[in-house]
């Protein structure tokens, strides 16, 4: 585990490493020296070579500089990106509006139990290494190596991707009048910037972004509403009539076929898997969270809303409002570069609202700008954390006196010239070609999540520990993670069948399932190296820095109960 921010309080002899890499807890035990360093109260006079240790420890750890609100307003909007704004204009053409609202059901079912699983692991042990961490203790360091890496190359690529989206929405307006370059490079350089000033103004401008998002979200379900009723301009009352003519599924590879209409509504859920991916990123921040075990289970348990009202509910919305044989879908279809590939903008202007489409867009803008930014932030996390536990080259464990980890920064940041590819050829052909990769790297990542967790209930089972002790305890447990587990594997297996159905793309194979054998080479190439065992469910180390977690949580609890009370706002914009 990597040392707690908090650290940077005075501490006295105890809590600094001896030469044999053990510390004293003051009872006369020794124990491993490990991330966090206890805080004492009141401050003790330290020498030389304390003060040189203690600097040293400052210097290869982040900051707890999320708050309350940031936390929460990260899990609602921080996910809601380039997946459901945009790729959700090509699902429903090939899947239709019942096809694709389906697969958000089932895959938002899917994600919710990843989630609680993570939520629960989180909040029992929540620190810096995220979901490689609880590989590693609770099944094998291997799989643990494998996942973050797996996880860093799914930043490496998200990032670019949704830079790439940005400037697919810029082209609505400029109509490449400018090379998409000029505008990558803005993008890259803001996203930077604000990563490199501090995890407080990240989380502080995030907050803005997502609260933004929910806004705007919560708007266009209402202004759809409206519109189906005959509200618009056009005073037409749609109803559920596109359910009916063109009807409730649309053929893909076999028009008119009850197999064209299965494989449709089948391409409704590699879609959702992509757009859902994302919402686990609550898991990294934990490690930057001031008092996590209180407030992540918050954020997990806004996931069941914000699935089945931004995700589901827009689905519907725009499944009542915009028919899947619709013209200007096609252009979600025939990969233009321009955002009228949105469902929401194409909805806008079938409903013949001038000037909307253009405010819609900006907004879909901030949307993806905003996960851009936030998928910097966790890139530079995850390789942080790789270095931390001796996974990645130690260069990248360094962090600034703000906390930041910047040579892990800028190696993510060297990676969003990805994004450039967009200038050689159509931006959402490129887009396209990154959700096939996301897609699989997401759907791993789930997977390992939910066997991770279904190895720590084993272990708690096996010595004798009830989850009903637990910070925080996971629903519909195991069956839950049997079915996400199971149904995500299938949906990553099949995913790229319209490669091989229709006439064959190497392309298109490779980029839908390259992931699959990097992974397997990482996981077997790491095991066979270093000889890494499959932890017993009896041998599951459960109690290593728990004691100095509990600690840290009843100092910040008692930091925050000192002093005069606050009003309910001015508590929650402070916490």
């Amino acid at each position: 585990m990597a040392i707690s921010p908090a650290d940077t309080h005075p501490v006295n002899d105890s809590s600094i490493a001896n030469e044999k890499g053990e510390k004293d807890d003051g009872s006369g035990n020794v124990e491993e020296a490990g991330s966090y360093e206890r805080r004492e109260k009141g401050p003790t006079v330290m020498d030389s070579d304390q003060l040189s240790e203690l600097g040293r420890i400052e210097r290869t750890t982040t900051h707890r500089g999320l708050k309350s609100r940031h936390i929460s307003m990260i899990a609602i909007g921080g996910a809601v990106g380039t997946g459901l704004v945009i790729g959700s204009g090509q699902a429903i053409g090939r899947a239709g509006p019942v096809g694709l609202l389906i697969g958000y059901i089932v895959m938002g079912a899917v994600c919710f139990f990843v989630m609680v699983s993570l939520g629960e692991m989180a909040t029992y042990l929540p620190h810096k290494q995220g979901f490689a961490g609880y590989a590693t203790r609770f099944v094998d360091p291997s799989l643990g190596f494998a996942l973050g890496w797996n996880y860093l190359f799914k930043y490496l690529i998200v990032t670019p991707n949704n830079i790439t989206a940005a400037v697919v929405c810029i082209n609505y307006w400029d109509n490449r009048r400018y090379s998409p370059a000029i505008w990558v490079s803005i993008i890259i350089a803001a996203i930077f910037v604000i990563n490199l000033l501090g995890v407080a103004v990240f989380g502080e401008f995030e907050f803005w972004m997502s609260s933004i998002k929910v806004i705007v979200l919560v708007g266009l379900i209402i202004l759809g509403i409206v519109l189906d009723l005959g509200g618009g301009p056009t005073k037409d009352r749609i109803g559920f009539r596109h359910w009916i003519d063109p009807g409730p599924f649309a053929g893909y590879i076999f028009p008119g076929t009850t197999l064209g209409r299965f494989l449709g509504a089948w391409f409704a859920f590699p879609n959702a898997l992509f757009a859902y991916i994302g919402t686990e990123l609550v898991g990294v921040t934990v490690g930057e969270t001031a008092n996590p075990r209180k407030q992540v289970p918050k954020a997990i348990r806004s996931t069941f809303w914000r699935i089945l009202i931004f995700y589901v509910g827009g689905i519907f919305v725009i499944g009542l409002l915009v028919p899947s044989n619709s013209k200007l879908l096609s252009t979600a279809v025939s990969a233009p570069a321009n955002a009228a590939a949105s469902p929401f903008v194409v909805a806008i202007q079938i409903a013949q609202i001038k000037t909307l489409p253009s405010i819609i867009n900006a907004a879909i803008l901030l949307f993806v700008f905003s996960a851009a930014n936030s998928d910097l932030y966790i890139g530079s996390r995850t390789l942080f954390a790789l270095a931390v536990e001796g996974q990645a080259p130690a260069i990248f464990k360094k962090v600034s006196k703000r906390g930041i980890p910047l040579p892990a920064l800028l190696f993510c940041t060297a990676f969003c010239g990805l994004a450039y590819c967009a200038c050689a050829t159509s931006a959402l052909t490129v887009f396209k070609y990154f959700v096939s990769v996301i897609s699989m790297l997401g759907a791993i990542t789930w997977m390992v999540i939910l066997y991770s967790h279904m190895a720590f209930m084993n272990a708690l089972k096996a010595q004798g520990i009830s989850r009903d002790s637990l910070p925080y305890k996971a629903p519909f447990q195991p069956y839950g993670n049997w079915f996400a587990f199971g149904f995500t594997g299938i949906v990553a297996f099949f995913k790229g069948y319209d490669s091989i159905v229709k006439k064959f793309s190497y392309v298109s194979f490779i980029t839908n399932y390259i992931a699959l054998p990097v992974f397997i080479i990482m996981l077997v190439g790491y095991k066979i190296m270093y000889k890494t065992k499959v932890h017993k469910a009896h041998e599951v180390d459960l109690f290593s820095g728990i004691r100095e977690i509990d600690e840290d949580e009843a100092d910040y609890e008692a930091e925050h109960d000192a002093g005069p009370k606050k009003n309910f706002f001015l508590r929650w914009w402070n916490d």
